[in-house]
């Protein structure tokens, strides 16, 4: 037997009915107790009535005021009972009650004449009124307990049954005993008729139990069986009594009372002792696939079975030599008409089934083969029994194929196990808990590996084919059926597909296909947990490339990403197969290279090193972009090992750190993380964190440092430089604390703050007679920030009054991104504001000639390299001589900056520089020691005579003509 099949036949762990619920079936404790205490009574009297109940005044008692009491009880429990509950069966119980109290009544007025007068009943007497009424209003009840047709056919057949089984009674019981009773001589009209009476409607009560027994309400089931015996056992009682015979002989007290007196308590205890069942009832597995079935015979024998009473009444007559009475001729006769009525309806209404059955049949069959699902019913044994046809397009296999085989050995041997788990599941919940399920699996396809879209089969949506065919995924949703399972299934093949496409894309970079950021940090989380969690051999490399940002402002981003697929495929060639490369974003890589599981970290150290400086090398290589344009990038690559505890974040943060480092000491270059590197981070940090705030909170401070005049020994300008003392007392130069922040916003203030202070101290020194130039350093960017405006500077001078050349700008970088064009119309503009313009670090940078061709420059400041080895390389004083003649050669004063001792100063004025500054002469002044040094006015020069020049201004501009602030 295949799986499914095990467990399609296997039953419910608990059995239905051990899992803390009642058996629905099970009696109460309480409806027990009752149960019994209503045996005890019944048999205690039936006891007493056939020992005579010791005494004659005792048994007539017992026969009259017994069943009175008991016929009472009955009517006060129905009437309790139709009071307290309201539904469509409140008018029977109440019904009943009436008719019950009918009966206490009379058995109260018989007990009246023969217990308290002591006298015989009447034939004709009051009491005979009240066991009449007993009748009509038990008959209304069980009608209205009745299920109600829905048609008029249906009502006509209730009451041709009616009286297919009342008329064939009503033939036997005349030809038994109401045909003498019909024609006793001497007798009254009115006692004729009463005599007959009691047994015609006994026939009509029989007749109504018999038919609502096959048509009884599912509603409260077992209090209508209940009431329905209770009312049977009273009319077998009546139909007793009416007999001559008994009639004759009968006596109060007798065991006849003892069946009235049952019945009455059995209809007391009808509708509050007996389990009452839910109005929709879900039925356990099994139960009433036989019940109904018989049910159904007997209710449609029932006609015949009332012709062939009617049959044996006439042959009763007929074998007793007795003449046929007309009485019996005309029921016969009126029972086979409304049996051939009967059938005749029945065969109209068989047709019209019939031909509706066709319909929906045909309906069915057309939903279930014009549909894209595919059906399928699996017996207890896991065998299929029926497959639809849309097997053949949904699964390129013809359903009379898929007949009669195993389910088991369609399902893929991977997800089989999963099928069998959740159907063993499914079965052991209760189907009101649980009516369906939901499965996904892969399916066997005869598509010979295509999808029913015509696509490939993908080895994530199928998980590999076979020799004659593939794997769909199908989706079905499974119930219940006969102890099998019926499954709804279709093709979820393209919504798996798209569902790892979706997926694979939320976890790969789109340009390089490369894991991104989210699936790298869950690999490398992977990587520090489990059997690798102790591997202090794993490692994670970053990896940002040095230069990108010039390829893409250059040649564009199409060579950009051209580049960076490149580097993605040489980065994935690269590391082995059981190791990670990803994209993180922008220009930046990593790498995860795992452990091999070997103690000697060292060793392991160096191999990873080894890994990461081949991986710098090839990353390194020219690249060919933008239809064979060569561009050359370079890697700086941080590498962080895993510590036994490290989690996944800090790991990639190290890793991160040591690439910024690798950044900072040069690039081109692979650095091994180091604790002391997250201290310097927090350091940076918390200093960048001070900055924010130091500007407004007062402690920024503003020195200036001399700039001599080579031939005289004077001060030809000052240079303004922003010094930043913090609250712990601690003194920053520019250099320091400017690398700390990446915050260009407050860079820019900081910039404008020095340019207001400088030129307000300056036109603050003019005013007492220190009309020194002051050097103010700006970056080229800065000039063409928006957020310094050419008004600004011009407002600026005016505001404070500072003189026509009093203000230098220094241009303190030679960005080649920055469009010279735009520079030079600037600084043309400054100069006819009376600034003059000052190149600051010539000989570093490679467009410094272009800058000397393009932009209006007055001086010129040589780069510190070109001063700080002048004394000791005689190769670099040729190249700063060099320099110092193009600049005399422009007509441009120099100045060197950088320069601490008295030899510099000796060799520069002999190679002709014009000025310089540095500790020399004097370091950066504070505003009290500047105008100190400003009114001595001269600095001793190192083995030359000072030679004083007039008044001339310190400083000469190439403009001959400059024009003052309007």
């Amino acid at each position: 037997m295949s799986a499914p099949g095990a467990v399609l036949t296997r039953r419910p762990v608990g059995g239905g009915g051990d899992c803390g619920h009642p058996d629905p079936g099970r009696p109460r404790f309480g409806s027990l107790l009752s149960q019994i205490a209503l045996v005890v009574i019944c048999a205690g009297y039936t006891t007493g009535a056939s020992l005579g109940w010791g005494s004659p005044e005792l048994a007539l008692f017992m026969g009259d005021f017994g069943l009175s009491a008991a016929a009472l009880t009955a009517a006060v429990s129905c009437f309790l009972y139709g009071r307290a509950h309201r539904g469509s069966a409140r008018p029977a119980w109440l019904l009943f009650a009436f008719s019950s109290f009918m009966a206490s009544a009379g058995n109260a007025v018989w007990g009246w004449y023969e217990v308290v007068l002591r006298t015989e009943v009447p034939d004709s007497s009051i009491a005979d009124l009240f066991f009449l009424l007993f009748a009509p209003p038990a008959i209304v009840g069980l009608l209205v307990l009745a299920k109600k047709p829905v048609t008029r056919a249906g009502w006509v057949c209730l009451a041709l049954d009616a009286w297919l089984i009342g008329g064939s009674l009503l033939t036997l019981s005349w030809s038994l005993a109401l045909a003498r009773t019909a024609h006793f001589q001497n007798e009254p009209v009115a006692q004729a008729a009463l005599s007959l009476a009691y047994p015609l409607l006994d026939i009509v009560l029989v007749s109504m139990v018999l038919v609502l027994h096959f048509r009884r309400s599912q509603a409260n089931r077992s209090a209508t069986n209940t009431a329905i015996a209770a009312l049977a056992l009273t009319v077998l009682c009546d139909a007793l009594f009416t007999s001559p015979l008994l009639r004759e002989n009968y006596a109060s007290g007798q065991l006849l009372d003892a069946g009235w007196f049952a019945g009455s308590l059995l209809l007391a205890y009808a509708p509050w002792g007996v389990r009452r069942v839910p109005d929709s009832p879900v039925a356990p597995r099994g139960q009433g696939l036989h019940s109904r079935p018989v049910a159904g015979s007997l209710a449609a024998l029932t006609p015949y079975l009332a012709a062939a009473v009617c049959t044996l009444g006439i042959l009763y007559n007929v074998v007793e030599g007795r003449r046929v009475d007309r009485v019996v001729v005309l029921t016969g006769c009126t029972v086979v008409l409304a049996l051939v009525v009967r059938q005749g309806i029945m065969l109209l209404d068989n047709i019209a089934l019939t031909h509706e059955l066709a319909q929906k049949e045909n309906h069915f069959r057309s939903l279930v083969q014009g549909s894209s699902d595919v059906i399928m019913i699996a017996a207890p044994n896991g065998i299929l029994r029926y497959v639809s046809p849309a097997a053949s397009g949904v699964y390129g296999r013809d359903a009379e194929e898929l007949i009669g085989s195993e389910l088991a050995s369609l399902i893929h041997p991977e997800d089989l196990g999963a099928v069998v788990h959740e159907v063993r599941r499914f079965l052991a919940v209760s189907p009101a808990d649980e009516p369906t399920t939901r499965i996904e699996c892969r399916f066997r396809s005869g598509h010979a590996g295509t999808s029913r879209s015509g696509g490939a089969s993908r080895a994530e949506a199928g998980g590999g084919a076979e020799s004659g065919g593939g794997w769909l995924n199908v989706e079905s949703t499974v119930n219940r059926h006969q102890g099998g399972l019926i499954f709804n299934s279709r093709d979820v093949t393209e919504r798996v597909r798209l569902q790892a496409q979706l997926q694979h894309n939320a976890e790969h970079d789109p340009l390089t296909d490369l894991p991104n950021r989210a699936l790298f940090t869950r690999r490398v989380r992977q990587a520090l947990s489990g059997r690798r969690a102790s591997d202090p051999g794993t490692a994670v490399l970053f990896i940002d490339l040095d230069g990108f940002k010039g390829v893409n402002d250059r040649l564009g981003h199409q060579a950009g990403d051209d580049l960076l697929v490149q580097a993605a495929r040489r980065l994935h060639d690269s590391v082995r197969a059981g190791d990670t490369a990803a994209r993180l974003g922008g220009d930046e890589f990593a790498a995860l290279i795992l452990g091999d599981g070997g103690r000697d970290q060292a060793a392991r150290r160096k191999q990873v090193q080894e890994i990461a400086d081949r991986l710098r090398l090839t990353l390194s290589r020219p690249y060919r972009v933008d239809g064979g344009n060569e561009v050359r990038v370079a890697a700086s690559i941080g590498v962080a090992f895993a510590e036994p505890g490290i989690e996944a974040g800090d790991l990639l943060r190290n890793a991160d750190l040591a690439m910024y480092r690798a950044k900072a000491a040069g690039k081109d270059r692979v650095e091994l993380y180091a604790p002391q590197m997250q201290a310097e981070v927090v350091r940076r940090t918390e200093l960048a964190a001070r900055l924010r705030t130091a500007l407004h909170d007062g402690e920024f401070a503003l020195l200036h440092q001399p700039v001599v005049d080579l031939a005289t020994g004077r001060i030809s300008a000052v240079s303004a430089q922003a010094r930043w003392r913090s609250a712990q007392g601690i003194l920053f130069t520019p250099a320091e604390y400017l690398r700390v922040t990446d915050d260009s916003e407050r860079t820019a203030e900081l910039g404008r703050w020095l340019l207001e202070e400088a030129v307000e101290q300056a036109a603050e020194r003019a005013g007492i007679g220190h009309r020194t130039p002051v050097t103010i350093r700006l970056s080229a960017r800065r000039l063409l920030d928006r957020s310094l405006p050419l008004g600004s500077i011009e407002s600026l001078l005016t505001r404070h009054g500072l003189p026509s050349g009093s203000l230098i700008v220094e241009l303190a970088d030679s960005d080649s991104r920055i469009p010279l064009d735009d520079l030079e119309q600037r600084l043309v503009t400054l100069r006819r504001l009376g600034v003059r313009i000052a190149l600051d670090g010539f000989g570093s940078g490679h467009v410094a000639i272009n800058a000397l061709r393009r932009l209006p420059v007055d001086i010129l400041k040589l780069d510190r390299g070109l001063v700080e080895g002048v004394v000791e390389s005689a190769r670099l004083r040729k190249i700063t001589r060099g320099v110092l003649r193009i600049a005399d050669d422009l007509g441009m004063q120099t100045v060197a900056e950088g320069v601490d001792v008295p030899e510099q100063v000796v060799a520069l004025r002999a190679m002709g520089c014009t000025h310089a500054q540095g500790m020399a002469f004097s370091g950066p002044l504070d505003e009290y020691r500047l105008r100190r040094a400003l009114v001595r006015d001269e600095y001793p020069l190192p083995g030359a005579v000072p030679v004083r020049v007039g008044n001339r201004p310190p400083f000469r501009s190439n403009n001959e003509t400059p024009v003052p602030p309007t």
